[in-house]
């Protein structure tokens, strides 16, 4: 049976260049790949065919060489090696399109040699504060255990200033390639561990890795504002790279400690201050403390119940990416006295009385109240 043309097998134009090429063998290779085509027999076929057309068509000799005389170029022996049709076709058509295939799910070739030079881990540091270093902001210094690079080597993971080597299993791409029928199976290299170069002599002191394990202290700046999740980012002060490779973040996760006296919502801070009831009754004007550590004057009108607030405004938190200052909002807890004298009961005992008489409403409420216990004691 007389072949088709190889133009008309890849669903390309004749002349068509290398990426068009290319990108209509990638398409028919999916679209007839034997794994996708079980229920159909003749796909194994024309995946070869396929492969078989690109193997001619990739190379810029063979295709002038196929365009000026056809398939007649590669009858006996003309074209210089033309298709041989067979098994080994397919491992070199199809290796060229691999990656584009199945770059995704194997991780891809790189597209060059594969660098020893590997970025270090980032690394995360938890730092708790109190409230008033959240409000003022502070210069901390903290201890971080953590990779750096090695001195003796300068970080190559080479003994006696010599170099690393590249790798001979892998030649530098860190993976190695099986064929396997249809397959390609890429692993890492067995030699190196993927690192594409190998160490004749390794640094006795990091033994090779190019770095060392050390605790190093670093000045962070916390600025106010700040509230527990708040993540601080220090560029290149994580883990050190592996032989000479760059060098990870570290990023601080700041936790702000509870207050004794202050509960914070987003900007704005809660507290409770306990008055005296003549202050509740009378009004008056008490001092409360401040999360800047100053005391403010607050007026209490007369007649305050338990559970009243009052604004102080701009007494709260800075914002952390600026936008002004949250407020302070003050809850009254009027204190009942205890542990009472003798003058202070008939003091209060007398107010009670005059009470009665200038509210004959609530006398009349609590002597109720007071007859339904009676009742329920009897």
């Amino acid at each position: 049976m007389a072949k088709r043309d190889y133009y008309e097998v890849l669903g390309v134009a004749k002349g068509a260049d290398a990426a068009t090429i290319k990108k209509g063998y990638r398409q028919k290779a999916k679209e007839l790949h034997p794994d996708r085509n079980s229920d159909n027999p003749e796909a194994e076929a024309q995946f070869k065919e396929a492969n078989e057309a690109y193997e001619v068509l990739k190379d810029e000799n063979k295709k002038a060489a196929y365009d000026r005389y056809g398939h007649a170029a590669f009858e006996n022996g003309m074209g210089g090696g033309g298709p041989r049709g067979g098994q080994g076709d397919f491992g070199s058509a199809f290796s060229d399109v691999f990656d584009d295939l199945f770059g995704d799910f194997m991780g891809g070739r790189g597209g060059g040699r594969r660098s020893a030079a590997q970025r270090g881990n980032d690394l995360r540091y938890n730092l708790r504060i109190n409230l008033e270093d959240a409000f003022s902001g502070m210069q901390k210094t903290i201890t971080v255990p953590t990779a750096v690079g090695c001195g003796s080597c300068n970080g190559t993971g080479a003994e006696g200033g010599s170099e690393p080597q590249t790798c001979p299993t892998c030649s530098g791409m860190g993976k190695v390639r099986a064929q396997q029928g249809f397959f390609t199976v890429e692993r890492t290299c067995p030699t190196c561990s993927g690192m594409g170069q190998t160490i004749k002599d390794p640094c006795r002191t990091c033994h090779g890795q190019g770095r060392v394990e050390k605790e190093k202290s670093l000045s962070v700046n916390i600025p106010a504002g700040v509230e527990t999740g708040t993540r601080i980012r220090l560029a290149g002060e994580g883990e050190a790279g592996m032989r000479g490779g760059p060098t990870g973040d570290l990023y601080i996760f700041i936790e702000v400690q509870n207050h004794a006296l202050f509960e914070r919502e987003n900007t704005n801070l809660y507290c409770r201050v306990p008055v005296s009831i003549a202050t509740a009754a009378l009004g008056g004007e008490i001092e409360v403390p401040t999360i800047d550590g100053g005391r403010s004057r607050v007026k209490v009108p007369e007649g305050s119940q338990s559970g009243r607030q009052m604004r102080l405004r701009g007494k709260g938190m800075p914002a952390l990416r600026g936008g002004g200052i949250g407020d302070m909002f003050i809850e009254l807890a009027v204190e009942t006295p205890v542990k009472l004298t003798s003058r202070q009961r008939e003091i209060l005992k007398e107010f009670d009385q005059l009470s009665e008489d200038n509210n004959p409403q609530g006398s009349s409420f609590f002597d109720t109240v007071k007859s339904f216990w009676d009742s329920m004691k009897s």
